[in-house]
């Protein structure tokens, strides 16, 4: 966490701010005031979602500075894994490698909005440049050592720093199929406990297959209300912390993760807030777990995919709205409470 949160720190503000316009988009949206179809649509998710498509090269350049190491070689490493080779032949899933020099496989994956693959990247290129600046001469630094540090972890990344992220997502994903045909409440705990965890390392996304299999052959799902009640979660960690500020800019920063939190973008509140106060994490996982629990125990279904916010609401109306709402009510009132008892009164 430490890590992560000294390598989030600085591009807080661009997540922020993306986040609330993908958040006021989404509920623009939701309402019924414009459609995925306008070109004002698309203009404003470009406004949105540039920062978290291309995230990982904004995490290496600040992943460099953490680091110690080259800024633009770092950069040039999310370029690596972003290049449209890659991604356009994840996107078609038409190949699952390629195949260097005919025999080695490089993993096919998707790496735009990933967390992990390239901090570790970035996290490798530090002892690898300095161990190549070493071996060179110093008359052919100027050249050799880029050339040959982007071609040794470029390589690394591919072949294991990537997919080694990548495979622990779809692990997860795995994993909690399996719980949930033990139990709901079990599966509840479960989600309770990696879902906040699993967006901070940024595997969330392995979640999503799983509720889009279940609205497919089932007609509902349970995973994506437990996605909503750790957003919620999160919310009220993030809040609880505000109390802790000292200055008028750092609760703004707060007051603003959190209000992109309830629009459904939770970045903000857990890079910029949670990292820092760990115990605000803490926190936010307890009170996860606890809504999460009783989202499991009272069978509160969804029966049709949507976003995990405030505008989601609706979609709950139904014979399970009340065990819905108790949920959201607990998980609000819990982390909030754990938090400000947790991370304020501890400094008191």
């Amino acid at each position: 966490m430490d890590m992560v949160s000294g390598v989030f720190g600085p591009i807080v503000p661009a997540i922020a701010g993306a986040g609330m316009i993908k958040g006021l988009m989404g509920g623009l949206t939701a309402l019924g005031m414009i459609t995925n179809t306008t070109d004002t649509y698309k203009i404003i998710d470009m406004l949105a979602s540039g920062v978290f498509t291309f995230l990982p090269f904004f995490i290496a350049a600040s992943a460099a500075k953490k680091f110690k190491t080259n800024q633009y070689i770092a950069i040039a490493m999310a370029s690596i894994i972003m290049y449209p080779t890659m991604v356009d032949a994840a996107k078609a899933g038409e190949i699952s490698n390629f195949l260097f020099g005919g025999a080695l496989p490089i993993p096919v994956f998707n790496y735009s909005g990933s967390v992990i693959p390239i901090i570790f990247s970035v996290f490798a290129l530090s002892y690898i440049y300095k161990w190549v600046d070493r071996l060179v001469p110093e008359a052919a630094r100027t050249v050799v050592t880029p050339t040959l540090t982007i071609f040794i972890s470029g390589f690394f990344t591919l072949s294991v720093i990537g997919p080694i992220g990548i495979y622990l997502g779809k692990a997860l994903a795995w994993i909690l199929d399996a719980v949930f045909g033990i139990s709901p409440v079990f599966a509840g705990f479960v989600m309770g406990v990696i879902r906040p965890a699993s967006i901070l390392v940024g595997m969330h996304h392995a979640m999503t297959p799983i509720a889009l299999e279940n609205f497919a052959t089932k007609g509902w799902d349970m995973l994506m209300p437990m996605m909503f009640i750790a957003n919620l979660a999160i919310v009220g960690a993030a809040c609880g912390c505000y109390f802790k500020e000292t200055t008028q800019k750092e609760k703004s920063i707060v007051f603003s993760a959190v209000l992109s939190g309830i629009l459904g973008i939770t970045e903000p509140a857990l890079f910029g807030v949670l990292t820092k106060y760990k115990k605000g994490f803490l926190a936010a996982t307890i009170a996860s777990c606890a809504g999460s629990m009783i989202i499991g125990g009272f069978g509160v279904k969804l029966y049709g995919y949507i976003t995990s916010s405030v505008f989601s609401i609706p979609a709950y109306i139904g014979p399970h709205f009340l065990w819905a709402a108790l949920a959201w009510l607990v998980t609000l009132v819990l982390s909030f409470t754990l938090s400000y008892l947790f991370v304020v009164k501890n400094s008191l």
